[in-house]
């Protein structure tokens, strides 16, 4: 999987997704028409360290972090309680290698916001988020819905 391949296919299942590129990721949004400045995001593909999020080592070459917010319900399923927000510049105290490939965690600056993370994920990997994704996807829908009624 490519982040090309992995933002043109929830595009395709996703009616309404918007592709984004700013600050070294291409952001999802859910905005469809283009009725909101940006609209609501429910993914990003990460190609490069930020300032403030360098836990998964994205300096190494080839190597990209799919993120997707998703229901609390299913986060707490899968880890547990979310882990406490991190400092900032810090990612979240957590047993997990945020640096392991095709490894499912939560986000490692976001996860105390429910939200998920895989580096270079395979489509077995992928196929297992789906339901993740597609929750974090009627999440945003659902925003939007509410801010344009």
């Amino acid at each position: 999987m490519t982040p090309e391949n992995i933002i043109q296919t929830l595009s395709e299942r996703s009616p309404g997704t918007v592709a984004i590129d700013a600050w070294g990721k291409t952001s999802l949004f859910y905005n469809p028409e283009g009725l909101l400045p940006r609209g609501f995001y429910f993914a990003t593909v990460k190609q490069k360290d930020g300032e403030n999020d360098r836990a998964s080592d994205l300096i190494r070459g080839g190597v990209f972090r799919f993120n997707t917010g998703t229901a609390k319900p299913l986060f707490l399923e899968r880890f547990g309680p979310p882990p406490a927000r991190p400092a900032k510049g810090k990612a979240v105290a957590s047993p997990w290698d945020f640096t392991e490939l095709d490894v499912i965690s939560p986000h490692p600056v976001y996860g105390w916001m429910s939200w998920i993370s895989v580096l270079n994920p395979s489509p077995e990997t992928l196929l297992e988020l789906k339901p993740m994704i597609e929750a974090a996807f009627l999440k945003a829908r659902a925003a939007f819905e509410k801010k344009t009624k």
